[in-house]
């Protein structure tokens, strides 16, 4: 049967190869003409096409093969940054952008530092408060030196909330004063402050003022100490952010609207007049590793009520991931215990991580 086919094919084929039978050696040696031979034997020995794969979605990535939470333009048009928007990216876009990220790995958020030595001008050694029985009614043994410590971090929990856009995260920063140089009284924790916040964050990519509008969105914030009566001091806030980048600068600004509690809850009534109802952050990021930030804050008041604080870090190199840090307090609200009372405080010591 295989020869009547091949015999009927060469009859029909006039002797040339078929464009539809595969060539082999035993067929290329029966054909009788010499140019119609050759090019079956050229057929034969013709490297194979290679065979394009089809395209498979791998982990991680969209179908149309691009890294989900990929950065984004402003106007979200289905396409990535070009390389040139990518270059100048700064801290903010670092921090905030999902490329990359895993949902529920923890990310620095916050500075992490500890501060061996942390002075103040004025020990608040009888913290009080207008609220019905916040106050000690004697003086605590609190020193003028201490040891300060923080430790924050972030995880993503919903990357792209609406579609691409927007993307929802929680947050942890928790802050103590350890009267470590207290032998004589057991070295307390003289205050620690809790604050998980839930954030909704969109990253942009907008023009203002030759600034890049980076990042805007909402957070619901939870501050406490934990302590009873008459120590308990907590509120919750509502904050808006928008956050903007130019070179090695960026700019965060961050007013907030006070959840208001019960006359019988509220350990704090007056807090907005003294630690304030916004803050302004300005940064600037060092090539050599490091970097210095300013943190304002205000109550938005005129007359008696005109109070805020102000607060300047400096992280510096020292080795590898470790940074020394200095930090510098002026004003209101250095802690929760202490929201109404004024000091200038200095601390010196370590950072292992950054700004948010």
């Amino acid at each position: 049967m295989k020869t009547i086919v091949m015999t009927l094919t060469l009859a029909i084929g006039g002797g040339a190869a078929s464009a539809d039978a595969p060539s082999t050696g035993a067929r290329c040696a029966s054909i009788a003409q010499d140019a119609d031979r050759l090019a079956c034997y050229d057929e034969l020995h013709r490297p194979a096409r290679p065979v394009e794969p089809a395209a498979v979605p791998v982990a991680g990535m969209s179908p149309a093969g691009r890294p989900k939470g990929e950065f984004r333009s402003a106007q979200h048009e289905g396409s990535p940054v070009s390389p040139q928007q990518a270059a100048r990216r700064g801290a903010l876009t670092a921090a905030w952008s999902t490329q990359g990220v895993e949902p529920f790995a923890l990310r620095p958020y916050n500075p992490i530092y500890l501060l061996p030595v942390s002075h103040t001008d004025a020990v608040n050694r009888r913290p009080s408060s207008p609220a019905p029985g916040h106050d000690t009614g004697i003086d605590l043994p609190n020193r003028a030196d201490e040891v300060k410590f923080q430790l924050s971090a972030k995880t993503l929990l919903w990357p792209g909330v609406f579609g691409d856009r927007g993307d929802l995260w929680l947050g942890y920063t928790q802050s103590s004063r350890w009267q470590l140089y207290q032998a004589e009284i057991s070295r307390p924790f003289r205050e620690t402050n809790y604050e998980p916040e839930v954030l909704l964050n969109f990253m942009l990519d907008g023009d203002v003022l030759g600034w890049k509008l980076r990042t805007a969105g909402l957070s619901l914030n939870h501050q406490s100490n934990g302590r009873a009566l008459p120590l308990s001091r907590s509120w919750n806030r509502v904050i808006a952010h928008i956050g903007l980048e130019h070179d090695d600068w960026s700019v965060v600004l961050r007013p907030w609207l006070r959840l208001r509690e019960s006359n019988g809850d509220d350990d704090n009534p007056d807090i907005l007049d003294h630690v304030g109802r916004a803050e302004l952050t300005i940064r600037r990021e060092f090539a050599s590793g490091g970097g210095l930030s300013a943190t304002l804050r205000h109550s938005l008041r005129g007359g008696a009520t005109s109070r805020g604080a102000a607060e300047l870090e400096w992280a510096f190199p020292l080795s590898g991931r470790l940074q020394g840090y200095l930090q510098v307090f002026s004003g209101h609200g250095e802690s929760l215990i202490d929201y109404n009372h004024r000091q200038n405080r200095i601390g010196l010591g370590f950072s292992l991580a950054g700004w948010r």
